[in-house]
């Protein structure tokens, strides 16, 4: 198992500098894999990131894919690209596909992610037999239940050839247990991601509208307290996790952070590396 970074957090650094310079950086903090998401995968950046695997060792973890490319949004699909997508990830040596998120349309219903479970087995087995698995990436929104059933259990039950993505912080504001779910969907979950879960102090602001006579807009404030974190800089139990991780199989944790507060990606990264050594991971990196 190897931890690594989202490249979700490096694309403003990929479009500054480019792919391979951002991952020069990258590894100088010590993390040797990365997963490619909302990064174009054009000829000059799949060229980037091809001699930065040769020339700094980084391990191309997986690349992100939509079945569906959404309306005014890039990206690679497995619809209309899924010969590139297959291409893509054996010149960069991968053979992880990551699906980021749910489709918007599929959110409708639980008979909508029924019928996006199944379209997405239908590639899964496609990308199998070009030797590629495909994963599914959840959020919160996967932990409703709809007469008694979690929309994860039914996307894992009518896509038995996808596998899946844990991401621990997006588990816990669905209101579970990261440790228990990894444990729950050992031997299918390839990749975690590790972000922390922090419920942060009150900001200035929200006692100026207490002040003001705007008790509902003071409750709005007080309700959005959560925050995404540092790994170690929250309230999971990453002690917890990582060894739970290991244990169900899972190749890569990925580091990721979806909001900075203020914070740069390089002292977010660095924060997030060093909290994984303390607790005696520096084997993993």
């Amino acid at each position: 198992m190897t931890i690594g970074v989202q490249a979700m957090m490096l694309k403003e650094s990929v479009a500054e500098v480019g792919a391979f310079e951002t991952l020069r950086k990258v590894s100088e903090i010590g993390y040797h894999a990365v997963e490619i998401s909302q990064i174009a995968m054009t000829p000059e950046n799949v060229a980037e990131l091809e001699r930065a695997r040769d020339e700094l060792g980084m391990d191309i973890a997986a690349l992100s894919v939509a079945m569906e490319t959404p309306k005014g949004m890039p990206g690679d699909s497995l619809k209309d690209h899924f010969a590139k997508v297959v291409d893509d990830a054996k010149r960069l040596g991968t053979s992880l596909l990551r699906i980021g998120m749910l489709p918007l349309p599929a959110m409708k219903s639980a008979e909508a992610v029924v019928d996006f479970a199944k379209q997405a087995n239908e590639y899964a087995e496609r990308l199998q037999e070009n030797g590629l698995g495909l994963y599914y990436h959840n959020h919160h929104i996967e932990f409703a239940k709809v007469d008694g059933t979690l929309l994860l259990d039914t996307i894992a039950e009518n896509s038995p050839a996808m596998g899946l993505e844990i991401d621990v912080h997006w588990v816990q504001r669905g209101g579970f247990d990261p440790v228990r779910t990894i444990e729950k969907y050992a031997g299918r979950t390839a990749m975690v991601h590790l972000k922390d879960y922090r419920v942060g102090m009150l900001a200035d602001s929200a006692f100026g509208l207490l002040d003001a006579g705007d008790f509902p807009g003071f409750m709005t404030e007080f309700k959005n307290v959560v925050q995404f974190a540092e790994v170690g800089e929250g309230n999971l139990d990453f002690a917890s996790i990582v060894p739970a991780a290991l244990g169900a199989g899972a190749r890569y944790l990925l580091v990721e952070q979806d909001e900075l507060y203020g914070r740069t990606v390089w002292e977010a990264l660095q924060t997030s590396h060093d909290n994984l050594v303390a607790l005696g991971h520096a084997d993993l990196f």
